[in-house]
């Protein structure tokens, strides 16, 4: 009987033995699942990783639109300019007032503040010469920063009457002239003609020469001269 239940109580233990070798290689397994599911996840991760990265940048960066040169750039100045009232080397503002666009699409869109310079102005003169204005297109700015551009300088004039008011003035003096020789010689001559020009000059002064204005929210239109590279 005891013999028995020895053998029945050994046999328990060697079963509880090679149950317990059994389970062990299934225990070293579960590395391996972990490693291969880290490998996963690791693999899983690599796009986010700097390979990764910088492939998908190189697929969404955009080559930068080339505006060539030639292409006119319309703006709209932010405040008035002139001959007279503007000085040399005065910087204005505005905005691009409607779009530039390159093979269809949307290079410069409208609304991009600008910048330039005054770079020649003269108010007109009294008997010669004319009024000038000249301006130039300095930058534009485009994702927040100042993009320079070179354009063709825009020059406007207004012709003075200079002849005009020579002849009115030389005239006025000739009739002064002739009034003062009848009044009374040599002296009453010098007189007349004295006031005679101050006549001809003062009716040159109210025929309305005027200078050269460009009021505020003016359209120009500038011609770039060198081609001009927009990131995108």
């Amino acid at each position: 009987m005891r013999t028995r239940l020895g053998l029945l109580t050994l046999s328990f233990y060697l079963t509880l033995t090679i149950l317990g070798c059994t389970s062990r290689p299934s225990t070293s397994g579960t590395p391996d699942s972990g490693t291969s599911a880290d490998t996963k996840g690791a693999d899983s991760k690599s796009p986010d990783g700097s390979a990764g990265t910088s492939a998908a940048r190189n697929e969404t960066k955009k080559e930068p639109v080339v505006i060539p040169a030639g292409t006119s750039v319309t703006v709209s100045l932010g405040s008035a300019l002139g001959s007279k009232v503007s000085q040399l080397g005065q910087t204005f503002s505005g905005s691009v007032a409607k779009d530039v666009l390159v093979g269809g699409a949307v290079a410069i869109p409208k609304g991009a503040t600008i910048g330039g310079t005054v770079t020649d102005a003269k108010p007109l003169g009294k008997f010669a010469g004319g009024a000038v204005l000249q301006v130039r297109l300095d930058s534009i700015n485009l994702n927040g920063a100042d993009l320079p551009v070179h354009a063709a300088l825009r020059t406007f004039t207004v012709k003075g009457k200079g002849k005009r008011t020579g002849v009115m003035a030389g005239g006025g003096a000739a009739v002064g002239g002739i009034i003062g020789a009848i009044a009374g010689g040599g002296k009453g001559a010098a007189i007349g003609m004295a006031a005679g020009g101050g006549a001809g000059a003062g009716g040159a002064a109210l025929t309305g020469n005027k200078d050269v204005v460009l009021p505020a929210e003016s359209a120009l239109t500038f011609q770039l001269s060198q081609p001009l590279e927009v990131a995108q």
